[in-house]
């Protein structure tokens, strides 16, 4: 109960500008994308490429751009962990096969955490009821419990568990009293350890070995996505059944 009203409290404390500064954002961006398809092609591409769930895909579509291939794929990276819950680490994996692990390792961190802050001043500045529409109820809800659960921690613990969905962390730390620095330090460090992995692996697997690796993980990426439908699901029905009582 003193966790949600230290929540409302800070939601209340937010100012307008910015609120009404990213709503501005968002509603030119929608504009743009339904009325010019030289924004709405790209961003269908990347989102058709990264749903594919294949590596080689996105390796070819990264490459596609040539010398700026790197800056791209930050972008690409920073559009995956926006629009949650398309797989980043289909990226990790390409950076690693495209730019070297170490340089890919770097690349992918990066632009992870900018992705990251991204999501975080989108939640503090909009509030929880604009971001259940933006990032999906479920995918809060999902992550709700571990905040409940290790309070100032939170961040740090989920970033190194593969199965919580980085971005829903991101967004729900944005409704948190939480100070930005303490979940950015927070972030990078817990997302580090994948990062590298994920990497070092990435720059040396080849024929079966990567799509057995890429399956595994699109498991892992299925499984986020059972426990936010679940977690939907669940509040959905209690909902129903809370109606028929009263």
């Amino acid at each position: 109960m003193e966790k949600k009203m230290k929540q409302n409290n800070t939601q209340k404390k937010r100012s307008g500008i910015p609120r009404l500064l990213i709503l501005l954002a968002l509603a030119l961006f929608l504009i743009a994308y339904l009325t010019l398809p030289a924004v709405s092609r790209p961003i269908n591409r990347a989102a058709a490429v990264l749903g594919s769930a294949n590596v080689d895909a996105v390796v070819e579509y990264i490459r596609s751009f040539g010398a700026y291939a790197m800056v791209f794929s930050f972008f690409l990276m920073v559009f995956s962990s926006v629009a949650a819950p398309l797989p980043a680490f289909l990226i990790t994996l390409s950076n690693a096969a495209i730019f070297g692990w170490w340089q890919g390792a770097i690349l992918s961190w990066s632009s992870a955490m900018a992705g990251a802050a991204l999501c975080f001043f989108i939640s503090r500045g909009l509030g929880r009821d604009m971001v259940e529409r933006f990032a999906g109820k479920g995918a809060l809800a999902s992550v709700e419990t571990y905040f409940e659960k290790y309070g100032s921690r939170t961040v740090l613990v989920c970033r190194l568990l593969p199965f919580v969905s980085f971005d829903a962390v991101s967004y729900f730390a944005g409704l948190t009293p939480i100070r930005f620095t303490a979940f950015f330090v927070a972030t990078g460090i817990g997302q580090l350890p994948a990062t590298v992995v994920y990497s070092y692996v990435g720059g040396m697997l080849t024929g079966g070995v990567k799509y057995l690796v890429t399956g595994l993980l699109c498991i892992f990426s299925l499984g986020i996505l059972g426990t936010i439908f679940k977690q939907l699901y669940n509040d959905r029905q209690a909902k129903k059944a809370g109606n028929a009582h009263e």
